[in-house]
C-alpha cells in the first residue's frame, strides 16, 4: 500500500494533522505497518507540493491541520478502482533467498526451508490469534488485513512445500566449461517426447 494514497484516504474523512494521521493509519491496518512520524511529515509535504493535500493554519497546540484538495480525491478516486499488478508490489526476497541458496555452496537449501517454514508457521499462528480477540464490527478493516497476511503465510507454507518437494528430485547439473553463460534451460517433457 502506497501511504500516499493511505493519508489521502484518511484525509477523505477530514481533516487532520500528522499524528492523528499515524493513529489513524496504524488503527486502520490493525499496527501491521506501524509509520513513523517523519514519513507522514515527508510525504504530507511532497502531498502538498503536488496539490494534492493543502495544510491549514496552526492549532493553537502548534498543529498544522491538512486538509484534501479536489485534485487529492481524484488521484485517490483513481487508486481505488486501478488494480494492483504484481510488479507494483516489492520483490519477494524468500524467492530469492532460495534462488541464491541453490547457487551458492556449501548452503543447506533443506535447512533454509526448514527453517522459514517454522518461522511463517509461527507467524500464522500469531495472526490467527489476534484475529480471534476482537469481532467489534469497527476492527473489519484491521481483520481484514489479519485476513490478507494469514492467506499469503498459508500460500507462502504452500510454496515452501513445493519447493522441498523440489528439491528432492533435483539433481544439480554438472559444471559446464562455459562460465558467465546462463544455464540452458530443458524442458523434460519435451526431451521425453522426442525420444
Amino acid at each position: 500500500m502506497s501511504i500516499r494514497h493511505g493519508l489521502l484516504a484518511l484525509l477523505e474523512r477530514g481533516q487532520m494533522y500528522g499524528y492523528q494521521l499515524r493513529a489513524a493509519f496504524e488503527e486502520s491496518t490493525g499496527s501491521t505497518w506501524p509509520l513513523n512520524i517523519g514519513q507522514v511529515y515527508t510525504t504530507l509535504n511532497r502531498l502538498e507540493r503536488d496539490g494534492l493535500v493543502r495544510s491549514l493554519p496552526e492549532h493553537e497546540g502548534g498543529q498544522r491541520p491538512y486538509e484534501i484538495t479536489a485534485a487529492g480525491r481524484a488521484d485517490l478516486a483513481l487508486w481505488f478502482v486501478t488494480p494492483i499488478s504484481r510488479n507494483d508490489r516489492p520483490r519477494d526476497e524468500l524467492s530469492i533467498k532460495l534462488a541464491l541458496a541453490l547457487t551458492t555452496p556449501g548452503v543447506d537449501v533443506r535447512a533454509v526451508v526448514q527453517t522459514q517454514r517454522s518461522a511463517t508457521m509461527r507467524t500464522l499462528q500469531e495472526l490467527t490469534r489476534l484475529k480471534y480477540t476482537s469481532d467489534r464490527p469497527e476492527d473489519l478493516p484491521w481483520r481484514l488485513v489479519l485476513d490478507a497476511m494469514m492467506f499469503q503465510a498459508e500460500a507462502e507454507i504452500r510454496w515452501l512445500d513445493h519447493c522441498e518437494t523440489s528439491l528432492v528430485r533435483h539433481r544439480p547439473a554438472a559444471p559446464t566449461a562455459r562460465s558467465g553463460s546462463p544455464p540452458e534451460v530443458v524442458d523434460r517433457a519435451d526431451e521425453e517426447a522426442h525420444r
